[in-house]
């Protein structure tokens, strides 16, 4: 199978909808009509992606499945469109935001991320939204369900809204201004968390010294040296090739002994982490927004 090509397992996973449930839909409604390949193993396309996404949508907030059977491509997606604009359910827009993906629909993306900017500010829409989605993106890579292409858009989609909105923080120095420096491990490309501790950083009056991706540690010796910072920022979420997480970790806490370091990301989440008087591990950017307000 490709990334295009999905199970009524996959379906269930990304729609939340019982695969015992779509197949009694597919034959009362006939709602999806699956493939099959040269050796009869059924499968769904992108095109049924998008639609079972759009029926779940609309179910969930109280639409009656023989309703929802009775429209055609475009009405559903008017009548999903609609339900965007009305609905202040968060885990309605993450799926919203999963359908522009899918659908490499940049103008829903920003009329979805707009409005909830609109409704519940930046930070929020971060923490409450993009994040939460960035998350169920990370498992939908993992097994396959998107390509890269599709994951490739949104987060550079992501990316720009963050830099635009650190790009527009002025940042008065003061003497209770920290200096902070965030920086990518070597080999690590994925910077949408990174930037997100950029802006919250920003936000909260602190210097940020944005290294971004794949910095070696002896580089990251050289700059600390240089700008003398109060703290390390990195994210970690593949794995390292040569060397274990922890052992790098220890490493990073060896090297730069004078200043806080916190961590976080996904190889984070998924280790027994050691424990380093100097190194301090976070979950969320809420988490890391209490942190940084304490400096």
């Amino acid at each position: 199978m490709t990334a295009s090509n999905y199970s009524i397992k996959d379906l269930e996973t990304l729609s939340g909808i019982k695969a015992h449930t779509l197949r009694i839909w597919e034959q009362r409604y006939q709602l999806l009509k699956p493939h099959r390949t040269d050796t009869n193993i059924r499968y769904y396309t992108n095109d049924d992606l998008r639609r079972i996404l759009n029926v779940s949508l609309l179910n969930k907030n109280g639409r009656k499945i023989s309703k929802i059977a009775s429209l055609n491509d475009k009405e559903l997606y008017d009548e999903v469109n609609k339900l965007s604009k009305e609905s202040e359910n968060n885990s309605d827009q993450i799926e919203n935001l999963i359908l522009s993906m899918i659908e490499l629909d940049e103008e829903r993306f920003e009329k979805i991320i707009n409005s909830n900017i609109l409704r519940l500010g930046l930070i929020k829409t971060i923490d409450e939204i993009l994040f939460p989605f960035l998350q169920k993106i990370g498992v939908m890579w993992q097994t396959g369900t998107i390509n890269p292409a599709q994951e490739h858009f949104i987060s550079n989609l992501i990316r720009q809204k963050l830099i635009v909105a650190i790009d527009g923080q002025l940042v008065k120095k003061d003497n209770k201004s920290k200096k902070i420096i965030l920086f990518l491990p070597e080999g690590e490309l994925h910077e949408i968390s990174l930037l997100f501790c950029t802006y919250l950083v920003r936000n909260v009056g602190h210097q940020s010294i944005y290294l971004g991706q794949s910095v070696p540690l002896t580089d990251m010796v050289r700059v600390v040296e240089i700008r003398e910072p109060h703290y390390l920022v990195t994210i970690i979420t593949q794995p390292f090739k040569e060397i274990t997480t922890n052992e790098y970790l220890k490493d990073l806490s060896k090297k730069f002994p004078k200043q806080k370091i916190l961590v976080s990301g996904a190889q984070i989440f998924n280790h027994r982490l050691p424990t380093f008087k100097n190194m301090q591990y976070f979950n969320t950017p809420t988490d890391f927004l209490e942190i940084v307000k304490k400096f």
